[in-house]
């Protein structure tokens, strides 16, 4: 039997810490799809195109990762159609756990046979949030050590256009 998991996130953008929890996933899963999926939540830093590129150029050197988009799904139903009988999320700590042990009930109820499977973040990574760096972003601050390359070129880009006269 092929254990296939589903990573699911908004991934805006996809730092070092996802793509930690992505190398992980890829040595317990014989198959792992990250799914760029949309938080109506969050306010989106990058374009749906702009999250698909970096993150398949940051997971390029793992052989067993695809990377899809979902907009109009629940998770479990893009995971059901996907026949990922696993989702995998990260914690970073007590905050992250309180709201991801709720989604994973709802998930458990909706789609009994699909298990979520929490990773803890790498101290390394554990102080860091998408939210996080976007906010360091916003007033300048570098956070270059917390991406994949591709995911820092895209945002340095993007920083040049926002400000063309300096």
């Amino acid at each position: 039997m092929t254990k296939i998991a589903l990573f699911p996130g908004s991934f805006d953008p996809l730092t070092n810490g996802h793509l930690n929890l992505i190398e992980r996933s890829t040595k317990i899963f014989d198959k792992v799809i990250v799914g760029v999926f949309v938080n109506t939540n969050k306010t989106a830093l990058f374009t749906l195109e702009e999250k698909l590129s970096t993150i398949k150029a940051a997971v390029n050197h793992l052989e067993n990762v695809e990377v899809i988009t979902q907009e109009t799904k629940l998770t479990v139903e893009s995971a059901a159609e996907l026949g990922a009988d696993f989702l995998i999320r990260g914690i970073r700590n007590v905050k992250d756990y309180e709201y991801e042990k709720d989604i994973a009930m709802m998930n458990q109820h909706l789609a009994p046979k699909v298990e979520t499977v929490f990773l803890l973040a790498d101290k390394t990574y554990a102080h860091i949030s998408s939210s996080l760096l976007k906010e360091v972003l916003k007033f300048g601050g570098d956070v270059s050590e917390y991406l994949p390359k591709a995911v820092n070129e895209v945002l340095n880009q993007k920083n040049r256009e926002m400000k063309p006269n300096e």
